[in-house]
């Protein structure tokens, strides 16, 4: 108790020295929180848009469709399989995939024709919050569509526009309808901003004259399933299906997940050993400051491992001050950045690889996003004690007193 309480009359004797050391460990941990929180979040909007908006966890197709992407390569018992899919506790939707030209005003492009069933595709993606403007489709409004959002500016469209469609129907003849943009699409993906025109699956299938069969089933695992656990069940399901996990679907992305994910550590790691140089520094200050103080505290009989307990206890109170401090700093900023993010729509939507980031980045405050720093921190301060603390320990007084 006794060094405990000198320990808290130090740091509180020489105010300045405590701020300088306070607050280099304060701003340390301030920024080791949103570092750690503004990357996160940013890898995982980006797997967060692959999965939950555009592809989902795994999909499945007919054999030779991911080769020859076709019209009329179809899987066959699709209103089988869903029931199967669900019992085995998957959530599962089946989705149309055509390819046509959109035309608008005096502009044209290819694009990329997606039935959905209204419902069942609700329980498999989210895509239907991520509008930019107006509303997502309705069955109830089957000559309504939904765009992405470069496909509409390339096009010159607004809410409201008509949108004609040509293509080949799957009987040979012509394939071709009037259609109104009900919604346009915030960033999502590559291939979805460019070219993408969602349609009702009834709309689809009449535009189509596609009476049954779906081109590709998405489905969704459990959060409590491994996604190579999940792809060998749903396989069991349906063997003569190509099932394949979004990795597989996708491995340029999921490479570069991962290799973020590895360069994120490395960059934390050189940013822990700066910050570590930065209260070593502080530290070294705090100690060499005061040898003449531990020798005349030796002096008076203090024996080495008191005071090598009153500079750690000291450490460990100044170390919980910085705690209190950048926690009272980092909360507020991390719940703005997390609810608000910073917005970055004016660069049009970032896209890396063909994977779109929304364009308001946001941190994901996770308590790993408090609890790495945190625990950093306290390590980095041990570390950075030890010596100063052994030279200060070890001095001896008439030494001490000779210290310049």
């Amino acid at each position: 108790m006794g060094i405990l309480k000198m320990a808290w009359r130090n740091i509180g004797r020489n105010r300045r020295r405590t701020a300088v050391t306070v607050g280099a460990m304060t701003l340390g941990l301030f920024a080791m929180v949103i570092w750690f929180a503004m990357l996160e979040g940013m890898l995982n909007d980006m797997e967060e848009t692959i999965v939950e908006v555009d592809v989902g966890d795994l999909q499945m197709h007919a054999p030779t469709y991911l080769d020859d992407p076709s019209l009329y390569t179809v899987i066959d018992d699709v209103d089988a399989l869903l029931p199967r899919l669900a019992a085995a506790g998957f959530r599962a939707s089946a989705r149309l995939v055509g390819a046509g030209l959109a035309a608008a005003h005096d502009s044209a492009a290819g694009a990329s024709l997606r039935g959905v069933d209204v419902e069942d595709d609700a329980r498999v993606s989210v895509i239907a919050t991520r509008l930019a403007e107006g509303a997502w489709l309705d069955d109830g409004d089957p000559a309504g569509v939904v765009v992405g959002r470069r496909l509409a500016r390339s096009l010159n469209l607004a809410l409201g526009d008509e949108l004609v469609v040509l293509s080949q129907a799957t009987d040979g003849g012509i394939a071709n309808d009037l259609y109104t943009v009900r919604g346009i699409l915030d960033s999502v993906s590559d291939g979805v901003d460019r070219s993408a025109v969602f349609l009702t699956e009834a709309a689809f299938r009449e535009l189509f004259f596609m009476p049954a069969g779906a081109h590709e089933i998405v489905v969704r695992k459990s959060d409590d399933v491994e996604l190579a656990a999940a792809v060998e069940t749903a396989q069991g399901l349906a063997p003569d299906l190509d099932t394949q996990s979004w990795r597989s679907l996708m491995p340029t992305i999921a490479t570069y997940l991962d290799s973020a994910r590895a360069a994120m550590g490395l960059v934390s790691a050189v940013i822990y050993i700066v910050i570590a140089i930065l209260i070593l520094n502080a530290m070294l200050m705090a100690v060499f400051e005061r040898i003449r103080e531990f020798g005349v505290l030796k002096a008076l009989g203090v024996e080495p491992r008191q005071v090598l307990a009153l500079i750690f206890v000291e450490s460990g109170l100044q170390t919980g001050l910085a705690l209190v401090a950048g926690m009272v700093l980092a909360v507020p900023t991390l719940w703005y950045l997390a609810e608000f993010g910073i917005d970055t729509g004016a660069l049009g939507g970032v896209t890396v690889i063909g994977a779109s980031f929304a364009t308001v980045w946001r941190a994901s405050a996770s308590p790993a996003a408090f609890i790495t720093p945190a625990t950093t921190l306290v390590v980095l301060v041990l570390l950075a004690v030890i010596y100063p603390a052994m030279k200060a320990a070890r001095i001896s007084p008439v030494e001490a007193m000779r210290h310049q």
